[in-house]
């Protein structure tokens, strides 16, 4: 379950969805009650979802969500008129008055969707920038000069070594080369 984060201008009503949501099984960590509270909660976390009012005193709902991270989402709960054309995509709406089960299962759909974003993302290769590629290939032939590798044997030597150590291709590499050196 992802972190949420309560915010509301008046405090209780804050408390209120709090309770509602740690009842049905979600994981409250800050009630805020201005938008300057929400970006400091969230920046001390890695992903999770808001669930506000449109208003605070020091910002509304749409200079919180283009500040947010970018893993977070926001579940506004406020007036049906709040919602305007340039409305942040970051955001899901839910009109009042509120009601639990509709609350209950928006939040429920954007933390499905919050994790097929991050799965997808996590599946996607990365890409290397020009730096660590000649780092690694500096690396190879280090390993080809001195231990008589072909390149792909010297890069499955990086890639066994990355693996067992947990660290990434680029600090395998730069580790070789400052062994070798």
């Amino acid at each position: 379950m992802p972190n949420v984060i309560v915010a509301f201008s008046k405090q209780e009503n804050g408390r209120n969805i709090r309770n509602i949501l740690v009842k049905n099984g979600f994981r409250v960590v800050a009630v805020c009650t201005s938008g300057s509270q929400i970006l400091a909660a969230a920046e001390e976390l890695e992903q999770g979802i808001v669930v506000g009012g449109g208003k605070f005193h020091d910002m509304v709902y749409g200079e919180v969500c283009r500040l947010l991270p970018e893993e977070f989402s926001m579940l506004v709960v406020a007036q049906a008129g709040m919602m305007g054309e340039d409305t942040p995509q970051n955001a899901v709406f839910l009109p009042m008055p509120l009601k639990v089960h509709e609350l209950i299962s928006t939040l429920e759909m954007m933390v499905m969707a919050q994790e097929r974003r991050r799965r997808r993302r996590r599946r996607m290769p990365r890409s290397r920038s020009r730096e660590d590629m000649e780092v690694i290939g500096r690396a190879k032939e280090m390993l080809m000069e001195r231990n008589h590798m072909t390149e792909d044997e010297a890069h499955r030597y990086i890639q066994k070594c990355s693996m067992s150590n947990g660290s990434s291709l680029v600090e395998t590499a730069e580790m070789i080369i400052s062994l070798i050196a």
